[in-house]
């Protein structure tokens, strides 16, 4: 093989690379996914408890809940943290928590969870509105923490 089709090739190769990982980055976290979306192993309709996820009964919030999947190798986990602990703390009625599927695995196959951070945002029955895969968005899970708080508190007239 000559030398110039096998380099243009090769250059074509990491263009073709580096665009589809480009394009890959700038979708994590802003993509949200319903409730009904994934392909879990988990009815999408079934409440989530914080027993479940291995909690305290009460480690839920009363309008809703953060649920950060995380492992001890992700290294965006510790900074999705930070954000979703602040925009808890900044709405009443809002709680985040964090489960460790680094131990307890058993949870990643029944939540569906293929990467690391994962987000739930689950209401104050347990019901999953959105998924957010990557690290989330302050803008994104605002948006759906709002959603929820919005259907929860609607003046009945």
């Amino acid at each position: 093989m000559d030398l110039l089709p096998a380099l243009a090739t090769a250059a074509a190769l990491v263009g073709v690379a580096t665009a589809a990982g480009l394009v890959w980055r700038a979708r994590q976290g802003r993509a949200v996914r319903g409730a009904g979306a994934g392909r879990g192993r988990r009815d999408a309709s079934t409440p989530v408890l914080a027993a479940e996820l291995g909690l305290a009964g009460d480690a839920f919030g009363a309008d809703a809940t953060l649920v950060q999947f995380s492992t001890e190798f992700c290294s965006r986990c510790p900074a999705t943290a930070r954000l979703l602990g602040a925009i808890a703390a900044e709405t009443p009625g809002i709680r985040h928590v964090e489960v460790d599927l680094t131990r307890r695995a058993d949870l990643a196959s029944r939540f569906d969870v293929t990467q690391t951070p994962t987000t739930l945002v689950v209401d104050g029955d347990g019901v999953v509105h959105a998924r957010i895969g990557g690290a989330p968005r302050a803008e994104t899970v605002r948006a759906e923490l709002d959603q929820i708080i919005r259907r929860n508190h609607v003046s009945v007239s």
